[in-house]
Parts: C-alpha cells; structure tokens; sequence
C-alpha cells in the first residue's frame, strides 16, 4: 500500500534536498567510472549487505516487533532470513549470471558471432513501502547491487523504525556507489522529478500510476509491484479444515498486511457453513483463545489505517472477531459473511486481518466474478478435482496457487529480488 505519513530529515548529513542533486551527481560519477561492473566489486557489496544483516539482527527485530507487532520468528521467516538467502543466492551464482549468453546467428550474420550481454542500467531508485519494510527494500536492492547498479535507496517513512535502521546501510556499501534518503510523499514526489535510469517501486495501484507518470517524462523504465484484491474460491469438493487453516495462517500473518495474501472468498452457501466452524478452529489453533495476547499476531501499522480498517467491519456481518483496540493498533482475526459486492470492504485492498466472504452458486459465477473485476495480483483456488485448472485457464493473475493459500509468497520472491 501507499506511502504516506509525517516526513524526516533527509540522511547522509544532507541539510535539504536541494544537496540531492550532489548526491546524484556523485552516484552518477561512480557509474559512469566503472566502479561498480567488475565482479570483484559486487560481490563486496553483497558481502557488506549480509553483514549489515547480521551485526544488526536484534536491531532490525525490535524495530519490525516496534512498527508492525511481529515476533522474532515472524521477522526472520519474512523479513531478515529471506533477505540473507537472497544475498546469499546472488554472491553463489553471480559469475553465471554475469556471463555472455551466445546465440545462434542467421544468414546475414553466419560469418559474426553472437551473444547477449548484460549491462547494468546505470543510477536506480528503489522506493521501498511499509508493510515488509525490510524485505521489500532489501532484496530488490540485492538484485540491483549484482546487475552493477548504483542504488538511491529510500525506505517508507510509514514504518518509522525500520526507515531509521536504514540510514545505517551507506556504513557496510561503497557510499560513493550507494545512498539511502528519507522523507515523506513530498520528498518522494521531488526525488521523482529528477532522472533516474531505473525505478523500482512497491506500493499502491494510486501512488504508482503518479510514480509510473514521473518515469514517463524521462522515459525511465519501471517495476511497479503493486497490490491488489486477490480472490480465493473454495469449491464443495475440498477438505474444510484444510482449506481454513491454509487461508487463515497467510490472511492473517503479518495481520493481514500482505499483498498477496487472500482478500476475500468466493464459495458456495453449502461450503460457507462449513467454512465458517473450521475457520473458528484455525484461528484458535494458531492465536489462542484471545488473539490481542498472541505474539503471532501482528498490529495495524498506524491509527490512519487502523480507523479504516475499523470502518471496514461494518460491512455485511460479522461472524468471527470483530474486536479492536485504537491504543494497541489492534483487530481481531475477523471474517465477514453477508457481503455485498458493492460495500466498502469490497472496492479496496484490505490489507488487514479481515477476510469477507461471497457466496456463488457454482464455478462459472465464481469466474464470472473474477473476470469483470481488476486483475488480482494473485488467485488462489481450492478443489479436489480438475476444476481448480478451470478456475486457471479462464482467469487472468500475477500469480496462482492451486490447493495452497501460502504458495505465492514463495513465487513473488523472483520478481522481487531481479534474478
């Protein structure tokens, strides 16, 4: 989701932003001297950046328990362990990636030789958001540091913490090649009217179409890696329990601030009966007789979203959760039932440990259903038959996972982390 809240001095001693041009000026400088193609060079850097990993674990734990609620397992399984694998993967397989590809030639280029080489893009904005605020800055960084990229790295104001962890980056990386900058939406939004060779941005649908019209004005090439509503549909054939403890564990996980965590449920009202005990039974199983107590669960990231959220409870009925606390940023695991396809809760991304759920009379609504709505980042479908390829071949996703409610986190990693 966006990025927006109260805004910090920018890092690296510089007094405002009008220094920024300094600061580009020398990234831009290292570049165009070379000073980061050779291997020797990026492996370093990756080096510096599995250090920075480790010598500041403690920090980084109690800065994501301090932003978002997660637990030390929470924080290592989906932020810092997936980071150092990312690092690690990069520094092992680096001199093949880094290799020139040869290619067959034909009739009018029988007598040269040919191949593919990579080349660094050159000077790369990465606008990092608040939801893994370490995970999603971190590994596109790693991608970028092996292409051979000078890297403006700035980390979202949101998740206060995290960002002010961040600034200690520059210590373990070559400063002349790599620069971390803080700020809030306006700065963003200056930083933006500058060139950059390559941007990188996650975050909301509304904040990257400003983003992607900015890289428009210099032609900048971009990844937008945006969120989204992401259908789950549950045919009769399944297992409830396991259907309930698969979608529960990723809904809720991180309180439910994922973007390609299941958005909401799509299933018959036989199924829904049957869905909604089984769902109880998950949720007690993984957060206890009173969730707010759980370590494994997770807080709203601030009171801007936490208000939203509460509002968002009033649509259909509640039939599990429901509770909140303003002072602790805290909902309860919740699921909805008697949802309308036009509530609130259906024209946004939750992004919150909410999860509705719409009854269809068959497969073919389900689809329906899908189609006529925004392309989800990821689809998610339950069957113990081949209509879960059905459910595949006639929708359009980011991502599928068949018979798994985790599986795409796995699967976003790739475009994530550049490999």
């Amino acid at each position: 989701m966006s990025a927006t809240g109260t805004v910090s001095e920018p890092s690296l001693g510089m007094d405002s932003f009008d220094s920024f041009e300094d600061t580009l000026r020398r990234l831009r400088e290292a570049f165009k001297a070379g000073q980061t193609r050779p291997v020797e060079f990026r492996v370093a850097q990756l080096q510096g950046l599995g250090h920075f990993l480790g010598a500041n674990k403690q920090l980084l734990q109690d800065a994501l328990a301090e932003d978002l609620g997660k637990s030390p397992f929470e924080s290592d399984i989906s932020e810092i362990i997936l980071c150092q694998n990312e690092v690690d993967l990069a520094i092992k397989s680096l001199q093949t990636w880094m290799k020139d590809e040869p290619v067959a030639t034909n009739l009018l280029t029988k007598l040269s030789s040919a191949f593919i080489r990579k080349e660094p893009f050159g000077l790369v904005i990465i606008i990092a958001p608040w939801n893994y605020p370490l995970n999603l800055m971190i590994m596109p960084l790693v991608g970028a540091i092996a292409a051979g990229n000078c890297v403006l790295l700035k980390p979202s104001e949101i998740s206060k913490n995290t960002e002010k962890l961040a600034e200690l980056l520059p210590q373990y990386l070559d400063q002349s090649c790599f620069a971390v900058v803080l700020g809030g939406p306006e700065e963003t939004g200056q930083l933006l009217e500058h060139k950059f060779d390559y941007i990188f941005f996650t975050g909301s649908p509304r904040v990257g179409k400003i983003v992607m019209a900015a890289a428009a004005k210099h032609l900048t090439p971009i990844t937008l890696e945006l969120g989204g509503k992401n259908p789950c549909y549950v045919d009769d054939s399944c297992d409830p329990q396991t259907v309930a403890n698969r979608v529960a564990w990723f809904r809720y996980f991180n309180a439910g601030q994922t973007c390609v965590a299941p958005d909401y449920i799509l299933c018959s009202q036989e199924m829904q009966e049957r869905l909604l005990p089984a769902l109880q039974s998950a949720i007690l199983r993984f957060y206890g007789d009173d969730p707010k107590t759980s370590p494994n669960l997770g807080r709203i990231i601030n009171q801007k979203h936490f208000k939203r959220l509460q509002g968002l409870l009033g649509c259909g009925r509640v039939a599990i959760g429901g509770q909140s606390e303003e002072s602790e940023r805290y909902i309860a695991p919740t699921v909805l039932v008697d949802v309308q396809e036009t509530d609130p809760v259906m024209q946004e991304e939750i992004f919150g440990p909410i999860l509705p759920l719409l009854t269809v009379k068959n497969l073919e609504e389900a689809i329906d259903f899908i189609n006529r709505r925004e392309k989800p980042l990821a689809l998610y479908a339950f069957s113990n038959n081949s209509r879960v390829n059905q459910v595949l071949d006639c929708t359009s996703s980011g991502g599928f996972g068949g018979n798994d409610g985790f599986l795409y986190l796995t699967l976003s990693a790739m475009p994530l982390g550049g490999i």
